[in-house]
């Protein structure tokens, strides 16, 4: 091994691996052919695989992308005919034996979450006309007249149609909850109308209050059940109701999570198989993401064992011949599609194509730390880790804050962590108090103490790994996105000089702006994160790094798309005006054509290039002339 400074080791991660990536977003079967969504760039592309192994794009001159709130919810499949969301918003249908893509709907709007009719007649889907949402019916073809299913409520998610066609079922709430603080499960019956569309003739809800949240419905083969994900016991379990009886029961009861927060359309955690004998399903645990089997008949359930080497495991499908597919990786595999038959994987496709070695990455480690008053908090540590170098003492620590801020750091490929991790760094991914991942309490603990908690949370992370020589404490940086990023800012805000560097991409600054220019989705968000408005208007300002920015002493990069409608270019505009002004050492770097959340990989590959030049120079500096 080779003595180098931390900080400045040669790493097996490029600048490449994190903008030539295609992020793999869904996968479904079509009989026995697989098809998934491929993220090129920022253009959504549909790839068939047929059993043979023979690809195609099937979409090329659209862009798949479904744009209701933060997306999801692309592409639906049936007997040779693909529904998709282009990124107009309109809905298209494409027959594969053909090419030909034909519009369903208008151009009116935008829409995600096609679903397909057991018999290929119908496509369900969710729709947004001037911020007024509604369940829509339009018949595969689209030669008949759209039908309103279900309209009145602020919000629809994960429609699922009955086997036979007697129901229809989907997930609705209201402002100002989100999806994971409470919301509805309704069950409609249909009734055909004028030999045309089905219409709903009865609705019942049948799970859900304001304080329980259900997600992902979906009716069994058999027409029987309707399962699906509640935290009604604190964690969201998998449930099943008696459409006859009317009875609920839950079948799969753990301290772990089935579902994820739902910030997107057509999450998809478990699935049955279509023989009714078994549900396959997702749980997380500590950030790890396993996959399960349930047997209807015995209840026992099992650990589908050759998916045992992933610690993530999402968008589960399973064809006729009872053959598994799924979006899969761990922090050492990137991203890959793989199929199993009779416990033997095959990888369909890599989200890149050169990865970097395995053995040569760092392997996170679940951790924790109390609050004063004994609460756990959760993270994943990276080791400073390399085949190649060694330094000697507790090395520079970089800690990460994922956004939301109801998100979840996992045990995922993280390039860009592994990036700073292989050059020397340790890096602390916190899971701060309302993070998801540790049941519905943990989560609210940041009802009201956004800005408090999250914050504390952080600094007892640095302090806790500093007690330990895992870090050392005059080289400490911070960095993160959206969410994360205010958590960033307002670190620096309330412990100036614990950081000595710091990255915030487009991190929110104004809470007030925020809460008055934000999108529908996250409209009412702050009231329970802060309060609402205006009581609670003061507790807003107190809150935002804008109004004690003059505390900041510690150096700061922004990097901010022009283009941001959810965290405006006017927000970081403030912060860097106070620095610029005391002289605070700063870096400001503005893309054209982005919007929250970087795409371009010429944007992607600056910004990784820039960070890691920042922090040599604001946070390693002194270690480098202290070894020499």
């Amino acid at each position: 091994m080779k003595e180098r400074p931390f900080g400045f080791w040669d790493s097996p991660v490029q600048p490449h691996h994190l903008t030539q990536a295609i992020h793999l977003t869904d996968v479904a079967w079509d009989n026995e052919d697989l098809l998934w969504l491929e993220g090129r760039g920022g253009k959504g592309v549909v790839v068939h695989c047929n059993q043979n192994g023979k690809r195609k794009d099937l979409t090329d001159g659209f862009n798949v992308r479904a744009r209701l709130n933060y997306g999801g919810g692309d592409f639906a499949i049936h007997n040779g005919k693909l529904f998709f969301v282009d990124h107009s918003g309109q809905l298209f249908a494409l027959s594969i034996d053909t090419g030909e893509a034909t519009p369903i709907t208008s151009t009116v709007g935008l829409r995600a979450a096609p679903t397909v009719s057991n018999d290929g007649r119908w496509v369900v889907f969710v729709h947004r006309n001037f911020d007024v949402d509604q369940l829509v019916m339009v018949d595969a073809d689209g030669k008949c007249q759209p039908r309103i299913l279900a309209s009145g409520a602020d919000f629809y998610l994960h429609p699922s149609i009955h086997p036979d066609n007697q129901y229809v079922s989907w997930i609705e709430w209201d402002h100002p909850d989100m999806p994971w603080d409470g919301t509805r499960l309704v069950v409609a019956k249909l009734q055909d109308k004028d030999g045309q569309l089905p219409c709903v003739v009865e609705t019942t809800t049948v799970a859900g209050t304001k304080q329980v949240s259900v997600v992902q419905p979906q009716f069994s083969p058999d027409g029987r059940h309707l399962a699906y994900i509640s935290d009604l016991n604190g964690w969201s379990n998998l449930h099943l109701y008696n459409l006859e009886s009317g009875s609920h029961k839950c079948i799969v009861s753990s301290d772990g999570e089935v579902a994820e927060p739902a910030w997107v359309h057509g999450q998809r955690f478990y699935v049955f198989s279509t023989d009714n004998n078994y549900i396959y399903y997702t749980e997380s645990r500590l950030g790890v993401r396993r996959l399960w089997r349930f047997n209807f008949f015995s209840s026992e359930i099992s650990l589908v064992k050759e998916f045992s080497e992933f610690s993530q495991i999402q968008q589960i499908a399973v064809n006729p011949k009872g053959l598994l597919a799924a979006i899969v990786c761990s922090s050492q595999t990137p991203p890959q599609i793989v199929t199993s038959e009779n416990g033997n994987l095959t990888v369909k496709t890599n989200s890149i194509s050169a990865a970097p070695n395995a053995k040569a990455l760092s392997v996170p480690e679940s951790i924790f730390w109390t609050t004063s008053n004994g609460q756990k908090i959760h993270g994943l540590y990276y080791s400073p880790f390399s085949t190649t170098f060694c330094c000697s003492g507790p090395p520079p620590l970089l800690v990460h804050i994922h956004g939301g801020p109801t998100g979840q750091a996992t045990v995922s490929f993280e390039e860009e962590l592994q990036y700073f991790a292989t050059r020397g760094y340790g890096v602390l991914s916190v899971n701060h108090r309302g993070s998801s991942g540790y049941g519905r309490n943990y989560r609210q603990c940041l009802r009201g103490n956004w800005g408090i908690y999250d914050v504390e949370d952080v600094a007892g992370g640095v302090r806790t790994l500093v007690s330990q020589g895992l870090a050392d404490i005059n080289l400490v940086g911070i960095k993160g996105s959206s969410a994360g990023g205010y958590t960033v800012l307002r670190s620096l805000t309330c412990h100036p000089g614990l950081f000595r560097a710091a990255l915030s991409r487009y991190g929110i600054s104004d809470l007030l702006a925020l809460a008055q220019e934000t999108h529908k989705f996250e409209l009412h968000y702050l009231d329970s994160l802060l309060g609402p408005l205006p009581e609670s208007k003061e507790l807003y300002r107190e809150r935002s790094p804008l109004s004690s920015v003059d505390a900041i002493t510690d150096a700061v990069a922004l990097f901010q798309g022009a283009d941001d409608e959810v965290v405006p270019k006017e927000q970081s505009d403030a912060i860097v005006e106070s620095l610029r002004k005391r002289s605070i050492p700063f870096e400001y770097h503005i893309y054209k054509g982005e919007g929250h959340g970087f795409r371009n990989p010429n944007t992607i590959e600056n910004y990784i290039k820039t960070a890691e030049v920042f922090l040599r120079e604001y946070l390693l500096n002194n270690a480098w002339k202290r070894t020499l």
